[in-house]
């Protein structure tokens, strides 16, 4: 006799040991709180969102949480439909997209996070717990977790140990003699001269240096930073910021560079920008402090407070997601029924033989 399988849910399918995980501080955090992990944790979803949220609820902390990436993993639908999904699972409470800066000054970069309750909550309880998350961010910013960059030297590495029982002087292997050499007298300047270190690199160089990492098209050489670094200097000199500098470097690139140097040193004559006389207002003692954290719609990731974006997403997509899922479930009215019945019924009064 075969066995009946209740639930039409799909089998959630294993986690690859080789799934990607997101850079340090991105990806997926779970939420306090929550329920241990049942059988029956998503029943109440339909089939695609209960085999996304079950993919989803066992990825470690940390896990990359692309639509590109969960698609690979989840090859039944596209990336479409796992867009889809995540937008349903959005609305009946199970995650909340993010985004708060790391770091400070010219320094700082966004972190994404998607926070993830295998518990359904409410609008409530998410604002209550990302306006915690808010507080915690602003009282105690999160470090930057990121590997160094390759131009930051190495520590020193400690020197050797020595043992604990050395041979006694008797074991001990004669030295070889080593005829007498004159040294030649030290002035008490040389004396006195403290060894000498190696200088930090400018913030130009690191803004010339990172041009690579976030665009391939740019990758400079050491040399090609040290070449570039006084018409950066001369930027940075005239009040602009590093990331203003990037990003006028950066903007309305052609789709192939065959020298990097050689466009960038022309942009940097030709866009270098004017002298800004100094202000003369001084900033408040006291600032106001801003939000470290916006919620993120799921669908279009317009950025906002979690009040303002209900079910995690922003307006215009909650009324779409609204409409369409509305769309399937209407009726047609009673007279329209009728009107149907009759025009069949007179359809086979027609096809009657006579």
């Amino acid at each position: 006799m075969a066995t009946q399988h209740h639930s039409s849910a799909l089998p959630v399918p294993a986690v690859s040991p080789a799934y990607p995980m997101a850079k340090p501080g991105y990806g997926k955090r779970s939420a306090p709180g929550q329920q241990p992990c049942k059988r029956d944790d998503f029943a109440l979803l339909p089939t695609r969102e209960r085999y996304v949220a079950g993919f989803v609820d066992h990825l470690p902390d940390g896990a990359a949480m692309g639509i590109k990436q969960l698609a690979k993993q989840l090859p039944l639908y596209g990336q479409q439909a796992i867009s889809t999904a995540l937008n349903a699972l959005s609305v009946a409470g199970h995650l909340r997209r993010v985004r708060c800066p790391v770091g400070s000054g010219d320094e700082t970069r966004w972190v994404f996070r998607t926070f993830w309750s295998r518990t359904a909550r409410d609008n409530e309880w998410w604002n209550t717990y990302l306006a915690t998350e808010n507080a915690t961010q602003t009282a105690a910013p999160t470090p930057d977790t990121a590997p160094p960059p390759p131009w930051v030297p190495a520590e020193e590495p400690p020197p050797p140990a020595r043992p604990e029982n050395p041979p006694p002087a008797e074991q001990a292997a004669e030295p070889t003699a080593v005829p007498h050499q004159r040294t030649p007298p030290q002035t008490p300047a040389a004396e006195s001269a403290p060894p000498t270190r190696e200088a930090a690199p400018s913030p130009a160089y690191l803004a010339l240096a990172r041009l690579g990492r976030n665009d391939h098209r740019l990758a400079l050489s050491a040399d090609d930073c040290t070449t570039l670094e006084p018409l950066a200097t001369q930027w940075l000199d005239r009040g602009v910021t590093t990331g203003y500098l990037t990003s006028t470097l950066t903007a309305g690139l052609p789709s192939q560079v065959d020298s990097p140097v050689g466009l960038l040193r022309r942009r940097l004559i030709d866009k270098l920008p004017p002298h800004l006389p100094a202000t003369t207002t001084t900033p408040p003692d006291t600032p106001t402090p801003s939000r470290r954290l916006l919620v993120e719609c799921t669908d279009c990731g317009r950025p906002g407070q979690p009040e303002a974006l209900p079910d995690g997403l922003c307006r215009p997509c909650h009324q779409t997601h609204t409409a369409g899922g509305n769309t399937g479930d209407t009726t047609p009215e009673p007279t329209q029924i009728a009107a149907v019945k009759a025009h069949m019924a007179n359809l086979r009064t027609l096809l009657k033989p006579v």
